[in-house]
């Protein structure tokens, strides 16, 4: 009785751990509330996120400059945003970031009030922007310094913040003259009469939007979970786009973002075009990440840095091995 006691203890102990060693990875996520969140919706709700040890905590920030502190501060493990923003993380604020992976081209357009003809029309008025010194900003900046205007002279920033933001800025005030927008907040800004004068990436090139970046030091320490998520990631950004899932992906676009039907189905086809939407696999752009150094470079001053000190690929390119074909 006693030996038989001994073996349920034992079996009943093995039970227990192994029980306890699959409890799932809890990991902090913080991106940006826009149609490009579809992913994680879909990671979250078909189980890719949970199919690979992993129990996401998603956020939606109110701004670049919120989740740059989130992410030095340690409430976010990994953030999706604009590649710019580690850019500045690293060379303005010298924290210890590395970019891991791609993700889009941020179906970025320049929208305009519907009194503004053409960019002269801009003179004297602000452009709504999320923060003045990265990313979309620094875009803005030189297309309209393409076109004559300069920042602090003949126009002003105005730092609202997000899409839905920008968006709240540009119908709030008339003054507003314009703002990069990306979806679905653009198709919302053209349901309003509000013109769109081009894609960014027409009129700038190749650009290497949003990707995904974390602490360097707690990348190394969590390499494994890392490329886990990266792989979660990357399953649920080809269900996405798998034209065979369209009604789906679109009925979660038009649930979570409380968009009509028609603009939830526009948003889901432009993500799939190449060159404006989702990169495939959410690879790494080298050439529009190059453009983005060269920018910044060009707006903010000095010369473009080696892309090699913002980047490291190894976690996506092992996180590929776990993808499941």
């Amino acid at each position: 009785m006693l030996g038989r006691a001994i073996a349920l203890a034992c079996g009943f102990c093995s039970l227990t751990l192994l029980a306890h060693a699959a409890e799932p990875t809890l990991l902090h996520v913080n991106t940006f509330p826009t149609a490009r969140s579809l992913p994680f919706y879909v990671a979250l709700d078909r189980g890719f996120f949970a199919r690979h040890g992993l129990k996401v905590e998603l956020e939606f920030t109110e701004s670049s400059e919120r989740q740059r502190e989130g992410l030095a501060g340690g409430t976010a493990d990994i953030v999706h945003s604009a590649v710019d923003n580690a850019v500045a993380m690293i060379d303005v604020a010298k924290l210890d970031i590395v970019i891991v992976s791609g993700g889009d081209s941020g179906t970025n357009e320049f929208y305009v009030q519907d009194t503004i003809k053409e960019f002269a029309d801009i003179r004297g008025k602000a452009i709504v922007v999320d923060a003045t010194n990265t990313a979309y900003a620094l875009q803005a900046r030189k297309i309209l310094a393409q076109h004559g205007l300069r920042d602090g002279a003949d126009y002003a920033l105005d730092p609202a913040g997000n899409g839905p933001r920008r968006l709240a800025a540009l119908f709030a005030d008339k003054n507003n003259a314009g703002a990069i927008l990306n979806l679905p907040y653009s198709l919302q800004a053209a349901a309003k009469g509000m013109r769109s004068l081009g894609r960014t990436t027409d009129m700038l090139g190749p650009y290497q939007a949003g990707g995904a970046f974390v602490r360097r030091a707690w990348a190394r320490d969590n390499a494994a979970t890392l490329e886990n998520y990266l792989a979660a990631f990357v399953e649920a950004l080809r269900w996405s786009l798998d034209p065979k899932n369209h009604a789906e992906a679109a009925a979660i676009l038009v649930e979570n973002l409380k968009l009509p039907q028609d603009m939830a189905d526009k948003s889901l086809a432009l993500m799939a075009e190449p060159g404006f939407g989702f990169a495939r696999d959410a690879a790494f752009d080298m050439a529009g990440f190059k453009n983005v150094l060269a920018l910044r470079a060009e707006v903010e001053g000095g010369a473009p840095s080696d892309p090699q000190r913002y980047i490291d690929l190894s976690y996506y390119n092992r996180a590929m091995t776990l993808v499941n074909k």
